[in-house]
């Protein structure tokens, strides 16, 4: 099969198209003929050595799969040859520890990350992957749609709805709210009832952003605050909730923005730099950090069904062949897309 793996971090030339053996399923297993994978920026920092937990190359990297199941190994339940699946982000969880037992499977202490390890990604024509990190995709959902389904939209679900518990009538602020999180984030705060802040230095994107269902849009030229802003349009108060997609670029604009009893949800980080902040500046209003952590199945099947019912539209900027992926890479670590970028094989 065709397909595109690192050896070692690098550039887009460390993106290397090879030859590799068809895949066999394990027992638990089921083959997939990958129909298209989104590019994230999760590939980026795999592909550059930025991000170094749970890596080891050689891979094949990406985790946002969709495609047609074509063999099943001897104990995979729940599915057949011909169905249409999406995967979750891992390739691999137990099934029996405490985590997974409990519906938060991406906690699994065995779980591997789908395209952070080995030959197992979605830079391929076929993709073996464990029956448990798949869902079937309902009819009506079109298969680059529910490629991004776990990743772009089920970890804002996540983060929203489940570790965020975002209210009717609380105000959310979506950081990097025109990339491939941040344009889905905005939909899902609209579906819980919450007024939605959404801030973005990219003047081209504002209009989709409010189409989006935006309220306001807080737009800044590059490294100038926007904490003003927010504070303004909140009238002094600041949020209620921030679904932070960025990261340490924009820490300190985003703490003073956040209002009192705020929750910080972190989902994203686009560089290895650390910041300095002192506690109190936290505790003293009762703000509470939250991490949020990939997608389970549950929430994955959750998605796809808002997507069947037209709740949730998935933004597809572009659909690239696999040989040109080196392109989605630079357009992804340069922030120039605007919702997702996918490769297929075929």
């Amino acid at each position: 099969m065709k397909a595109v793996m690192v050896n070692q971090p690098g550039g887009v030339s460390a993106l290397v198209h090879v030859d590799l053996p068809d895949p066999e399923p394990q027992a638990h297993e089921v083959v997939l003929e990958v129909h298209s994978c989104g590019v994230c920026f999760h590939d980026v920092l795999t592909r550059n050595g930025t991000l170094k937990a749970g890596v080891r190359l050689p891979c094949v990297l990406g985790h946002e799969v969709a495609g047609t199941v074509v063999a099943l190994g001897s104990h995979a339940r729940g599915f057949k040859l011909g169905d249409r699946v999406a995967t979750t982000q891992r390739s691999y969880i137990c099934g029996h520890c405490r985590f997974c037992r409990s519906g938060f499977e991406p906690l699994c202490t065995e779980r591997v990350f789908l395209g952070d390890v080995g030959l197992v990604g979605g830079y391929a024509e076929y993709l073996a992957i464990s029956a448990d990190c798949i869902a079937q995709v309902p009819d009506g959902v079109d298969l680059d749609h529910a490629a991004v389904a776990a990743c772009a939209v089920g970890t804002v679900l996540n983060a929203i709805r489940d570790v965020g518990k975002v209210q009717m009538g609380e105000t959310v602020l979506v950081t990097g709210a025109g990339g491939g999180l941040g344009l889905h984030a905005i939909q899902v705060a609209r579906l819980a009832g919450a007024r939605v802040l959404a801030q973005t230095t990219s003047a081209d994107k504002v209009d989709l952003i409010r189409q989006m269902g935006a309220h306001e849009v807080v737009l800044h030229a590059r490294g100038e605050p926007f904490a003003p802003l927010v504070r303004e349009l909140t009238q002094g108060r600041g949020v209620d909730v921030i679904v932070d997609n960025v990261g340490t670029l924009l820490f300190d604009d985003m703490r003073k923005s956040l209002g009192i009893q705020g929750r910080w949800l972190m989902i994203g980080q686009l560089n290895g730099d650390f910041v300095p902040f002192n506690p109190a500046q936290f505790f003293l209003k009762n703000q509470s950090l939250l991490s949020v952590t990939s997608t389970s199945r549950r929430q994955l099947e959750d998605v796809l069904v808002l997507m069947q019912r037209g709740q949730v539209t998935p933004v597809i900027e572009r659909k690239l062949p696999l040989s040109e992926v080196a392109q989605a890479h630079l357009a992804v670590e340069a922030g120039h897309t605007t919702g997702r970028w996918l490769v297929s094989p075929r």
